[in-house]
């Protein structure tokens, strides 16, 4: 498992992130309010089975607490290799995104996002959030605002608080950088 201090980094910005507080945070996950605190202060270490329940709350896998970073102490804050990236999201869904910044904090985030081939997002999403995109390969169609549009390597995309969906009607996965602000994870 990761720091102490690593966790409790990633949790503060979950969190935070989701609009939760430590009151709320603490009821559902059944701990007390101390201990959240504790943790995200870098002072106590939660079990798996309170990592299981984290997860579960803001949907990523138990494996994002996991990941070991090989990084010299010098890029520990910066510097995110290929080979430490964190893995959000589930194949389940049709997407895999990983962590491309060192951690959950700051003011947006930075994804490399796989969609599967055939997949699809079937009920449009609305949150209040500014999101932009890059095709590194494949193809991917969004709908921003009841309007399809067929993405390519190569191309980009913006929007604001809209409603949107996507799908990858193609035999190919779609891979693409997502940068949403503020984070959602």
């Amino acid at each position: 498992m990761t720091s102490n201090r690593s966790v409790g980094i990633d949790l503060r910005a979950l969190r935070k992130n989701r609009g939760l507080t430590v009151t709320e945070m603490s009821a559902l996950i059944g701990r007390s309010i101390g201990f959240i605190s504790q943790i995200e202060r870098g002072l106590s270490q939660p079990s798996i089975n309170d990592l299981r329940k984290i997860a579960a709350v803001f949907g990523v896998p138990i494996s994002f607490f996991f990941s070991e970073s090989a990084a010299h102490p010098s890029e520990a804050r910066h510097i995110v290799r290929r080979d430490d990236r964190r893995s959000l999201g589930t194949p389940a869904g049709g997407v895999v995104d990983q962590l491309l910044s060192p951690d959950l904090g700051g003011s947006f985030e930075t994804l490399l996002s796989e969609f599967a081939p055939h997949s699809e997002l079937v009920d449009a999403v609305q949150r209040g959030t500014e999101e932009a995109g890059y095709v590194i390969s494949g193809t991917l169609e969004i709908e921003i605002s009841g309007v399809w549009h067929e993405l390519r390597q190569g191309d980009s995309f913006r929007f604001v608080g809209e409603p949107y969906r996507w799908r990858n009607r193609t035999d190919a996965p779609a891979i693409l950088v997502w940068v949403i602000a503020p984070p959602v994870y």
